[in-house]
């Protein structure tokens, strides 16, 4: 049993992220041994030209969800730092909101490796990948 609770999730989300990751509303939906399910509601603000959500809002979700699988698969609060981070959009999202399935794949002494699944809500087919590393300060 994992022993990051979403109350305690949104806590720190709200107090210890920046002014301007707080402005994407983010919402840890689950919380697994493993990972996390992040939400990020859809907005206007977050589009390009299209009305398609912009690469920085996906690249700020995944690194935001990937600290939080670290989070749930250490079973505590460890101060980290996103060392890399490599993103592939694979299609546009519009009018969704976002989903990021993260989940650690290995947790070390000194780093983590996490992989983040971004999808459509009501559309299980990826649309972006990112692999996120962490170092653990």
């Amino acid at each position: 049993m994992p022993t990051l609770t979403t109350d305690h999730a949104h806590t720190l989300l709200a107090e210890g992220f920046s002014a301007w990751v707080n402005e994407l509303d983010l919402r840890v939906e689950e919380i697994t041994d493993d990972g996390v399910v992040m939400r990020m509601p859809f907005d206007q603000k977050l589009c390009r030209a299209g009305g398609i959500v912009c690469g920085q809002a996906f690249m700020a979700l995944a690194d935001t969800a990937s600290v939080f699988a670290l989070w749930a698969a250490a079973g505590d609060i460890r101060a980290c730092t996103t060392v890399d981070q490599s993103t592939q959009m694979m299609r546009p999202i519009s009018d969704a909101d976002v989903l990021a399935t993260a989940r650690v794949l290995r947790l070390g002494r000194s780093m983590a490796f996490v992989q983040v699944l971004l999808t459509a809500d009501g559309d299980p087919r990826p649309a972006v990948n990112a692999q996120v590393t962490l170092a653990l300060v």
